[in-house]
């Protein structure tokens, strides 16, 4: 039984939900317009250019949970999974995913994105193990502060980590299909890489290395690839 590890924004998802929050709390004006927008785009773009500082990111992103109670907190959740993430979900991903389980893989989403903005998207693609970075809950209510390593570059890797332990687990024949060069560090540690929808830097070196880019975006899986999978968990170790 191996692992099919997924990133999940801008791999599951045609889009980025960590983003996709902030603007619908800037939409709904449960944050100031003029600070929030323009710091979102700032940390989003420090991301795609390999130079976020996660900790000034996670203290930001994390700040709004810690102003309102949990009920409100869920609330615009379910709003938010209506409005902009349903709209965002991949059947080419849904596909792949179901690919892998059928043919005995556990799938698992891991992600820098925290934990209160995801754990209903894992859900919506039936995927029970998420690895995210985890916002600090004391009491009723959260801190605005995470706990652990942010799962974040080589952070993943040391979650990842801490969860196989956990699970008695291993990476043989292990899959991690991302978007992002950001995760370079976890995509050179399993025995299946798959850049997905890459950036201009990851499909470098994707290319490079030689593996397989796939896109799965516009409700399509390269079937090539899903025969590839399928084959590829046949071969004995």
């Amino acid at each position: 039984m191996s692992l099919a590890i997924f990133d999940l924004d801008n791999t599951l998802l045609a889009g980025d939900s960590d983003y996709l929050w902030g603007q619908f709390l800037v939409e709904n004006g449960i944050v100031d317009r003029a600070h929030y927008e323009q710091a979102n785009a700032r940390f989003y773009k420090d991301y795609q250019d390999g130079c976020l500082d996660i900790e000034q990111f996670l203290a930001f992103a994390l700040a709004p949970l810690a102003r309102y109670e949990v009920d409100n907190l869920h609330r615009w959740r379910e709003a938010f999974i209506a409005k902009k993430i349903q709209p965002i979900l991949l059947p080419a991903a849904r596909s792949l995913i179901e690919k892998h389980r059928t043919i005995g893989d556990v799938p698992v989403i891991i992600t820098a994105t925290n934990s209160f903005v995801t754990e209903s998207i894992a859900k919506l693609y039936g995927i029970e193990h998420l690895i995210a970075t985890t916002p600090e809950f004391r009491g009723d209510r959260y801190t605005g502060r995470f706990i652990g390593t942010p799962c974040f570059r080589d952070g993943k890797v040391a979650r990842l980590e801490e969860w196989l332990a956990e699970q008695n687990h291993d990476l043989a024949g292990s899959w991690f299909y991302s978007d992002s060069h950001n995760d370079l560090p976890l995509l050179s540690r399993v025995a299946h890489p798959v850049a997905v929808d890459p950036d201009e830097t990851l499909a470098d070196y994707a290319r490079g290395k030689g593996w397989p880019m796939i896109s799965l975006r516009d409700n399509y899986c390269p079937p090539q690839h899903l025969v590839r999978v399928e084959s590829r968990l046949r071969q004995p170790p």
